[in-house]
């Protein structure tokens, strides 16, 4: 009778086990099922930061980051997505992971007028942290190319009648795949905490 008491034990945790890892290997697929699929390979690029020094997309490489163009001067939709920016930055440092694990970049569309000098006086504006957010300009063609083929981002006009360009974020993972696009406009869902959990997601992939 002991002995089949002790059988019935062993049967029942191993049922138990079995049933268990059942579990977690149903629960992995789930997770791998809501991984945010790969839209497109983000381009190479150089371009100037706001003290003068070249960046490629290598020097972020790494990281999980949001990429954002943008331009000075905009009366509208810039300092607004830059400021929701500076919110989900202010989150991920309070966690540590901002400029360890993830990272910002700001590109400039405008190169005639915003100057290193003119960039670094908008950044700070918004309060941004170097370590983790960087600010980068470059030739204007090259610029408007990498937002259209990477980004999906058009820009329109010029410096002299103003700019119209979509207000979209970019999600760019470790390996430089870019993996979300998402309109700045809509706060509702956009939002800090939505960004900043994006990024932490994806730095963990």
């Amino acid at each position: 009778m002991q002995t089949l008491k002790r059988y019935k034990w062993t049967w029942l945790l191993l049922v138990i086990a079995l049933c268990l890892a059942a579990f977690l290997a149903v629960n992995s697929m789930g997770l791998a099922k809501s991984k945010l699929p790969v839209i497109g390979e983000v381009q190479d690029f150089s371009l100037e930061n706001v003290d003068g020094k070249q960046i490629t997309l290598a020097d972020t490489e790494g990281k999980a980051r949001l990429v954002y163009f943008f331009f000075t001067e905009c009366p509208d939709v810039c300092p607004i997505t830059t400021y929701m920016l500076s919110e989900t930055q202010d989150l991920l440092v309070k966690d540590g992971s901002f400029g360890k694990d993830t990272a910002f970049v700001s590109i400039s569309f405008d190169p005639e007028k915003d100057t290193r000098e003119a960039i670094r006086t908008f950044a700070d504006r918004f309060h941004a942290n170097y370590d983790g957010w960087y600010f980068l300009r470059g030739d204007q063609e090259q610029v408007r190319k990498l937002a259209a083929d990477s980004f999906k981002v058009l820009i329109y006009g010029d410096n002299k009648d103003n700019f119209a360009h979509a207000n979209l974020i970019g999600l760019v993972d470790r390996n430089n795949q870019l993996r979300g696009l998402y309109d700045a406009g809509d706060t509702e869902n956009v939002t800090p905490e939505f960004l900043a959990d994006s990024l932490k997601k994806l730095a963990r992939e």
